[in-house]
């Protein structure tokens, strides 16, 4: 097993993409990159702690391997967007892929420069690449809200603007 993490904005949105997939075992809702040990969503919120919502995957790289997750983190996101993803503005919801090894950091920065070359956004590519800090896992409210509070979910989601982005820059 390994572990990916990934801060796409809303965590709450990261999670069924992967959730989905085989060869995904967990997949935790929290906080990395910020200065406050062991933050509450309420802090974090504020933007104000430094640090990402994200998701910790844990993954089976034999039957997902990690450069399918980054190709599935991409199409997630707005990668252009250094404030924030779709309503959700502020440091708290910037993207990042943040790497627990060289071979993670390696595919990542690959899968970056692929995204740029392909000249798919007219704005530069802004997620950052970063090396994986201590990760707090959000409270359990927040864990699999797409799945506890099915209906929050979709209304959150589909008033973010993240499912128009989506179908408008990647599912063409």
């Amino acid at each position: 097993m390994e572990k990916a993490t990934f801060a796409g904005g809303c965590f709450w949105c990261m999670v069924q993409p992967f959730d989905e997939q085989p060869g995904i075992h967990s997949i935790i809702s929290g906080y990395t990159g910020g200065s406050v040990q062991d933050p509450t969503y309420k802090q974090v919120k504020t933007g104000e702690t430094g640090h990402y919502e994200a998701v910790q995957i844990v993954f089976e790289p034999d039957v997902f391997p990690y450069q399918k997750l980054l190709d599935l983190f991409w199409v997630q996101i707005d990668p252009t967007d250094a404030g924030g993803q779709f309503q959700d503005r502020g440091d708290q919801y910037r993207t990042a892929i943040f790497y627990h090894t060289e071979e993670q950091k390696q595919l990542a920065e690959q899968s970056k420069q692929h995204l740029e070359d392909s000249k798919r956004f007219a704005k530069p590519i802004v997620t950052d690449i970063l090396p994986a800090d201590t990760f707090f896992p959000a409270e359990e409210e927040h864990q699999d809200f797409y799945k506890k509070e099915r209906k929050a979910y979709k209304e959150d989601r589909k008033q973010s603007g993240r499912d128009e982005f989506i179908e408008e820059n990647w599912n063409n």
